[in-house]
């Protein structure tokens, strides 16, 4: 599995001829100017929620490869309204098997409502397996207790979770959901991409090292394989 980090909260994932993408925002993001949006492959694109910096290129990116938008029931009715019909809707604890990988919807604690203003549905991230592996996207979300439950009943190779503060998490409770869910290797995401969730990135790291856990903070860009 290879993890490739396109800006923000947006990531794509390779497996054995599938690829995923994760909440593309990446046209309307200064940061991300360096990534030929036309060079993304995806075959399902997965939609934590509806906010604009988390769906912006969906709907481009959706047509462009045939890939099928998997995210809550609303979400997805939204796009078919839009005119891309190919989704899987789901809600929180349901879990898919998409032949070579799955996937369960779980809480997040966040808001969601659409670009035009049309509900979102309520939030969530994703646990994805694929390759004997998986991973946590949790999406934007505040600390929540019920990431104890991933901790308890999952075995994780890693986890993207927000550090930017002010609308999600921050690094130090970031760094007690690396707790909750009990994994030590935590890819950061929603952080610098606007002034409101700008961090120090050294303090960031330093203050999970401390901790005995690793905070990855990848380059727009680059990836890591798991």
């Amino acid at each position: 599995m290879k993890i490739t980090f396109y800006g923000h909260a947006c990531f794509g994932v390779e497996l054995d001829g599938v690829s995923l993408l994760i909440d593309p925002f990446i046209t309307p993001n200064k940061l991300a100017e360096g990534i030929d949006i036309n060079a993304i492959k995806a075959d399902y694109i997965l939609i934590t929620h509806g906010h604009e910096d988390h769906v912006a290129d969906a709907l481009f990116l959706a047509q462009k490869n045939d890939a099928t938008i998997v995210s809550n029931f609303e979400i997805v009715s939204w796009f078919a309204e839009k005119g891309h019909v190919k989704g899987h809707p789901m809600n929180h604890g349901g879990n898919k098997n998409f032949g070579d990988f799955s996937v369960k919807y779980v809480n997040a604690v966040h808001s969601s409502v659409l670009p035009d203003g049309t509900y979102g549905g309520n939030p969530g991230g994703f646990l994805v397996k694929a390759n004997g592996k998986c991973v946590y996207f949790a999406g934007d979300t505040a600390l929540n207790y019920d990431m104890k439950l991933i901790g308890d009943f999952e075995q994780l190779d890693a986890a993207v979770l927000p550090i930017g503060d002010n609308f999600t998490m921050g690094i130090e409770d970031a760094c007690i959901a690396s707790e909750f869910i009990q994994c030590d290797k935590i890819i950061g995401m929603h952080f610098n991409t606007f002034p409101y969730i700008e961090i120090d990135s050294e303090y960031a790291v330093e203050y999970f090292r401390k901790r005995e856990r690793e905070l990855i903070l990848l380059t727009i860009g680059d990836n890591l394989k798991l």
